[in-house]
């Protein structure tokens, strides 16, 4: 099943028995293990795409330090953690890869990529279909659609 089918299935399932988005992701930093957890995802996530031909030339100019600081707020923020991103919204902060191209097959390896590191870190697999739905809820954004 495409990436994307998955996580809309996901979605509904979800939607069937919770209230709401945030009842979704309100505990899901903790579920997760917090700040540690986020912070080991991030960081083998990078290795992953950084090594992932279909999506790395998006990053050749960028300083990975400052955007694995940026994305662990971001994510720590939608898994309902304490931080809050106080980065540019995802339409804006993404505009520019959108004009290089970023399209719906660079976001589907995003997403599979950030998968493949929640698996390696042995996160269960509904909160990493959880994980999937907040990120499909930013495909629009992100994309500029």
């Amino acid at each position: 099943m495409p990436i994307k089918m998955y996580f809309k299935c996901t979605l509904n399932r979800l939607d069937n028995t919770l209230s709401g988005s945030d009842a979704m992701s309100n505990d899901l930093y903790q579920k997760i293990g917090g700040e540690a957890a986020v912070n080991a995802a991030v960081d083998v996530f990078y290795r992953r795409v950084l090594s992932d031909d279909r999506i790395s030339d998006f990053f050749d100019d960028v300083d990975m330090e400052r955007q694995a600081a940026k994305q662990k707020a971001f994510l720590t923020m939608a898994f309902g953690g304490p931080v809050h991103y106080t980065g540019a919204d995802m339409r804006k902060g993404h505009a520019h890869l959108v004009a290089r191209g970023l399209n719906d097959a660079h976001f589907n390896a995003v997403v599979e990529n950030l998968v493949a590191a929640l698996q390696e870190l042995n996160v269960p697999a509904e909160l990493i279909a959880e994980v999937g739905v907040v990120c499909e809820s930013t495909r629009n954004d992100v994309l500029g659609k």
